[in-house]
């Protein structure tokens, strides 16, 4: 398995196609923190608002990208 840190040295090396992947890969990464965080803070009672702010984007944004994973009995 492939470490962050190795993935983030991948994207300054010299070959492009592989930067690019290392890239995709961290990515993926990112993607799926996000939603794990944004899972917790629903399940512990964050608002939809509060989420928004924390990731810098507007409400329906966060609803929008993150609701249909969520089971949060209508909050």
């Amino acid at each position: 398995m492939t470490t962050v840190t190795e993935l983030a040295e991948a994207t300054t090396g010299e070959d492009p196609v592989t930067a690019l992947a290392a890239v995709a890969a961290l990515r993926r990464l990112l993607e799926e923190l996000e939603a794990a965080h944004v899972t917790e803070a629903r399940a512990r009672g964050a608002s939809w608002e509060a989420i928004a702010a924390a990731l810098g984007v507007k409400r329906q944004t966060a609803h929008r990208k993150h609701a249909h994973r969520i089971i949060d009995g209508g909050r």
